[in-house]
This record gives C-alpha cells, sequence and structure tokens, in this order.
C-alpha cells in the first residue's frame, strides 16, 4: 500500500515509517528541509516537499496516495495550544476533502487524556478527532490513535526529556506533592506497530489506545532520573510546581491512567518493548 505519512522524520512518525517499510508498504513521507528529504531517502522512503502550513502540498500527497497517516503537530509550546489545535483541524480537513469518495484510510494521532476508548475526547485534540471522525460520512475510512502523555525511546526530546533537563538545571529531580498521580506511557516502538496494525485493519471510525503502562507513579519517573542523574529526589509543593517545572508545572501535576484494554482485546496490539522506568534505567536518556 502506498502510505503518505506526515511528520515522517519525527519521533513517533521516523519510527512509523521504518514499521511501515519493514511490513513491504511504500512510504512518501512529507519533508519541509533537504535534510528531512536526506533522512527519507536513506531508509528507502520517498520525499514529498512541503509542510503543515503548505496545505497544498498535503491535498497533493494525500491525493497519490492509498492510506494517509497524520502524525505531525505543532508542539512548540510558545505558541498557545488553541491556535495548535486549530491548524490541526484545518490540517486535517485539507487531506480528508482529497480522500473523500475513495474509501482509502485516514488515520490521524491524538492523545488519551481523561477519555476512555470509548469516550470522545475532550481535550484541545477533540476538535482534531471530530474532524477526522466526520469523513465516515464521505466514503472515507478515518481511524484515531491516541496515545498518552509520554511516548518514550531513543530519540525522545518529549516532556521526560525536559523533565531531565530541569532536573540538571536544579540540581534536583522532583515530583509534586506525594508523586502518587500517574502518567501512562508507551514505547515508539509499540506506538508505531499500533499504527501499522490500525492501517491494516479493516475496522474504521474507532479509536484505539496505543498504552504500555497504564500508569506510572510522577514520583517513581522522579527516582529514576534523579538515579540517571545522580542527584537528589525530593517532593515540592504543588504551589511550587509551576516556579520549579515552568509550563510543564501543571502537567506533571495531573493524574493522567489510561488504559488500553479495547485495543488490546478488538484490534490485538500487544506492546512488547519495555516500559517507561525499565527504559530510563537504560541509561541512553541521560547521554549529554
Amino acid at each position: 500500500m502506498k502510505v503518505f505519512v506526515t511528520g515522517a522524520t519525527g519521533f513517533i512518525g521516523s519510527a512509523v515509517v521504518m514499521e511501515l517499510l519493514g511490513a513491504g508498504h511504500e512510504v512518501v513521507g512529507l519533508a519541509r528541509s533537504e535534510k528531512s528529504v536526506e533522512a527519507l531517502q536513506a531508509v528507502g522512503a520517498i520525499p514529498h516537499r512541503g509542510s503543515l502550513e503548505d496545505l497544498d502540498s498535503l491535498r497533493t500527497g494525500s491525493a497519490a496516495a492509498e492510506a494517509v497517516i497524520h502524525t505531525a503537530y505543532n508542539h512548540d509550546f510558545s505558541i498557545p495550544r488553541e491556535v495548535a489545535a486549530a491548524a490541526d483541524v484545518e490540517v486535517i480537513r485539507a487531506m480528508g476533502e482529497v480522500l473523500a469518495g475513495t474509501d482509502r484510510p485516514f488515520l490521524v494521532t491524538s492523545g488519551t487524556g481523561l477519555a476512555t476508548e470509548d469516550e470522545t475526547a475532550t481535550s484541545a485534540r477533540g476538535a482534531s478527532e471530530a474532524m477526522a471522525l466526520s469523513f465516515a460520512d464521505r466514503a472515507v475510512r478515518p481511524t484515531v490513535v491516541r496515545f498518552p502523555p509520554t511516548v518514550h525511546g531513543r530519540g525522545d526530546h518529549g516532556f521526560v526529556a525536559i523533565l531531565i533537563e530541569i532536573a540538571r538545571q536544579k540540581g534536583l529531580s522532583a515530583y509534586v506533592g506525594d508523586g502518587d498521580n500517574r502518567w501512562a506511557a508507551v514505547h515508539r516502538l509499540d506506538a508505531a506497530r499500533l499504527f501499522r496494525m490500525a492501517l491494516e485493519s479493516p475496522r474504521a471510525g474507532v479509536r484505539w489506545h496505543g498504552v504500555g503502562d497504564d500508569g506510572v507513579p510522577t514520583r517513581e519517573i522522579a527516582k529514576a532520573i534523579g538515579l540517571g542523574l545522580d542527584l537528589p529526589v525530593r517532593s515540592i509543593d504543588p504551589g511550587d510546581a509551576k516556579a520549579h517545572f515552568g509550563f510543564l508545572g501543571a502537567f506533571f501535576s495531573l493524574d493522567l491512567p489510561s488504559t488500553s484494554a479495547r485495543t488490546r482485546q478488538r484490534l490485538g496490539w500487544e506492546p512488547v518493548e519495555t516500559g517507561l522506568i525499565a527504559d530510563l534505567d537504560e541509561g541512553h536518556y541521560f547521554v549529554a
């Protein structure tokens, strides 16, 4: 199957590209720079120049493909989240419109948040999910693939990497309050395999949850970071979370467990890679 992938050189998207190529699919990856072009060519994928801001490039790439997987998203936290979310809706609209009437698979990425596998997302990504699923009425086969706050593995530059950098700067690996609040997590290779299985599944109009660890206490995350950096580990008062963690303070205070029970039962997906704490214990996160 010829698959157009956005975010094809990103942390999750690059793993998706390799998973698809390994399964015999032809991959066309969105590339916004010459560096991305070279990276895609190096692994045997076909680069398609464009960007999320260039909707015409997305339409062209989608129209020429037999399926679309949308993993790209603007994670620049200097931009208001509502602005990033609104832009994502327009990206999904642009690609979905050229797929209308084709009965082709259209997979979009979202977050688990606090929603179950049967519930509509209430987060900022909820509008993106609704836009994608609306194309089921227009002869498209949309699927939402949700991931937890932490998708981990080598090359991660997301929340865990930010927590590690904060610990380095502060000389302390901290957690908020008693640290019993939990973060769900999944390894990037398990996430990539879920995309491939969802692509190949005849089911459409569904939401799949890519969750490996249902809920890791943030206290345990802080302990693993402290061990990796040889730093003390300590609780901080919730009122001091923003001062210590910056924008991540409120988020690291939340209890965000999730589950993939229905996904495992209905799709047959099972995470097989290391969990978050074991991944941190391997040490690669702490290599300067």
